[in-house]
């Protein structure tokens, strides 16, 4: 596993302290700007915990509430108010992973995580235009790659809370011992568990992200052609595709696996979908596509490509409400 981002890494309580208002006694202060300097860390912890960035931004809220619940002597009581934000955040998102099993066992078709924006296209694997706003948006690293959040749905919430927080976050199992409610070496042995699942789902390195836009730009190209025998060259012969509409649009309820039939399924879809621009994507910090009809996004594409450069997974996410960030406000 690559290393991820060191913004991802930074334990709250490493923040320099110049983004950290000290009282008299040298301590932090727990008012306002410990909520806005901990929102970031916050967002990225709950995104890669939940798959959704609705429920991530639903996490940090409830936790921003808890913390202004308190009177200030119980605010001033709190040594480490980052730590303390995490925590509760880190709870309430093992509370929420147990419930969403339950809720996904409802969902129409397949079960896909939110798809993240970038705010341009892409251009040789990198992206383009200007950046985003750093205190509303996640950090971009393996840890949020398509192919890891849904390894991630795989894992207990238990499995994915340690996981997440030790070796994407670096804390202490001790300290995730305290927001998972068990001992320290329970939570060493959650973390093995999901690295095991996490090395058992891949399929070898991945190329760098120069070659993997080329081979997203040749996949749309050929479907932009129609061109079955490109689309089949492109495709790993056990490639699966995934569409996640949850009932609210067209997909396919159940994966599409083996090359052939998958480039067939994207000629019949080039063939009979109203006229559409597909446009080159950043998606979780891959090149990815989106489809767009009259200024509106109504699907976005994620890729997983192999060293040998062939693409072995297609996530399309076509439910709406997971497109909403895709959309003007």
């Amino acid at each position: 596993m690559t290393t991820p981002s060191e913004q991802a890494q930074q334990h709250p309580d490493e923040q320099p302290p110049a983004h950290r208002p000290a009282r008299a006694d040298g301590r932090p202060d727990p008012g306002l700007s410990t909520i806005v300097n901990e929102r970031r860390q916050l967002l990225n912890l709950a995104y890669r915990l939940t798959g959704s960035l609705a429920d991530a931004e639903d996490v940090v809220q409830e936790t921003c509430a808890r913390w202004y619940l308190m009177t200030p002597a119980e605010q001033e009581a709190i040594a480490s108010p980052g730590a303390w934000l995490t925590k509760v955040a880190g709870r309430i998102c093992l509370n929420l992973l147990g419930s969403a099993r339950a809720r996904r066992e409802a969902y129409v078709g397949e079960w896909i995580p939110e798809p993240l924006p970038a705010p341009a296209e892409w251009i040789a694997g990198a992206v383009a235009g200007p950046g985003v706003d750093p205190a509303d948006r996640i950090t971009l690293d393996e840890s949020v790659t398509m192919a890891f959040l849904v390894v991630f749905e795989s894992m207990t919430p238990a499995e994915r809370v340690a996981f997440v927080l030790h070796d994407v976050f670096r804390y202490p199992f001790a300290e995730v011992a305290e927001i998972v409610g068990r001992s320290p070496a329970a939570c060493r042995q959650l973390a093995t568990s999901a690295r095991r699942r996490i090395a058992g789902a891949r399929t070898g390195a991945s190329p760098d992200a120069s070659r993997r836009a080329s081979v997203v730009r040749r996949f749309k190209a050929a479907w932009q052609a129609q061109d079955i025998e490109a689309l089949i060259g492109l495709l790993d012969p056990d490639a699966t595709a995934i569409s996640d509409g949850g009932g609210r649009a067209v997909a396919h309820l159940l994966p599409i696996e083996g090359a052939e039939r998958i480039a067939r399924l994207y000629l019949t879809i080039a063939r009979l979908a109203p006229p559409r621009t597909i446009l080159e994507r950043t998606v979780n910090g891959q090149p990815g596509l989106a489809a767009e009809s009259a200024g509106r996004i109504e699907t976005v594409f994620a890729f997983e490509v192999a060293a040998d450069d062939r693409i072995t997974h297609i996530w399309a996410v076509r439910n709406p409400d997971k497109l909403r960030p895709w959309r003007p406000a």
